[in-house]
């Protein structure tokens, strides 16, 4: 059977995650409703991983196993016009027979938008966090995740009670961009929920409600710290983007940039209100007093009745 690569980015807000589930709406199966009209018999759609409910994806990549060959830029036109407007497929290139989109994947990375302001644009696609936010803090506790560790009190319960909940993370980084902060992270895989909670426990760094070695040491420990509950601390999704899924031969990670900016306000938009215009100077040669009309509308200091 023909197998594409397709890259698919969609917001995911008025979606229940990727994965095609019954009684609710998906993208996975918006693409395959959209697919089923282009195709014909029967085929095999695969998405890289599951983004949960609200998730939003730039880059997220399925593989597709299809009954006949398929010209790339006309199905990219014909998905255009059967997908929803929040959903778009980027591109839709031949892959190896054998390609598989979960299973091939080498790493993949994670964005998290949290706004210092509240936006009325961008709410959709950022955690508002009233709290002062110490950025500084917030860097140097992200530090501690790069490496091999387990992060179970960072996952929900994972359907499969023997998988593992170690996860070798390649990359952990924050940005400071305007109003907002960026934080990425890279691994080979990750375990349900366990970026929204990172985050929301780096949030707590940040606002000083809970020290940056509080923080390493829940990193570090893994399921053997007690007294700390990151499940408590839990990010909404409306910040999280699935950033990218590399593969090999695909060029590494760019440099970390905003998914959806928030811009900062010009300083005199948020300065007071602006003064009255100043009133226009005199006409030459006019005295100021003349011409002025009193309140009746007539000339004032003029045929005014002498006081009986």
């Amino acid at each position: 059977m023909p197998t594409y690569r397709l890259t698919i980015e969609y917001e995911g807000t008025r979606y229940s995650g990727w994965q095609e589930q019954k009684n609710a709406r998906t993208v996975a199966g918006e693409l395959k409703q959209a697919l089923g009209g282009l195709l014909e018999g029967a085929f095999e759609l695969g998405g890289a991983g599951r983004t949960d409910a609200g998730v939003h994806a730039l880059a997220q990549v399925a593989h597709l196993r299809a009954g006949q060959p398929l010209d790339g830029d006309r199905a990219l036109g014909a998905l255009a016009e059967a997908l929803p407007a929040d959903i778009h497929v980027v591109a839709f290139e031949p892959a190896p027979p054998r390609f598989h989109a979960r299973h091939d994947a080498l790493t993949r990375s994670y964005v998290y938008q949290i706004s210092r302001r509240r936006t009325a644009l961008g709410k959709r696609y950022v955690w508002w966090v009233k709290r002062p936010l110490d950025a500084g803090a917030m860097g140097a506790a992200l530090a501690a995740v790069v490496g091999r560790h387990d992060f179970a009190r960072f996952a929900e319960a994972a359907p499969d009670p023997e998988a593992s909940t170690l996860v070798e993370v390649e990359r952990a980084e924050l940005l400071e961009a305007g109003d907002l902060l960026v934080v990425r992270i890279a691994a080979s895989h990750f375990l349900w929920k366990m970026v929204r909670r990172l985050v929301g426990t780096l949030v707590e760094v940040g606002a000083g409600a809970l020290a940056p070695e509080r923080f390493r040491d829940l990193v570090e420990r893994g399921a053997a710290s007690a007294g700390l509950h990151p499940a408590e601390w839990t990010a909404p999704p409306s910040g999280l983007f699935l950033e990218r899924v590399i593969y090999a031969g695909d060029p590494p990670l760019g440099a970390l940039e905003p998914a959806v900016p928030v811009l900062t306000p010009p300083a005199a938009a948020r300065a007071e209100p602006s003064r009255p215009a100043p009133r226009p100077p005199a006409r030459p040669g006019r005295s100021n007093a003349r011409g002025r009309r009193g309140r009746d509308g007539g000339p004032r200091g003029r045929g005014r009745r002498p006081p009986r």
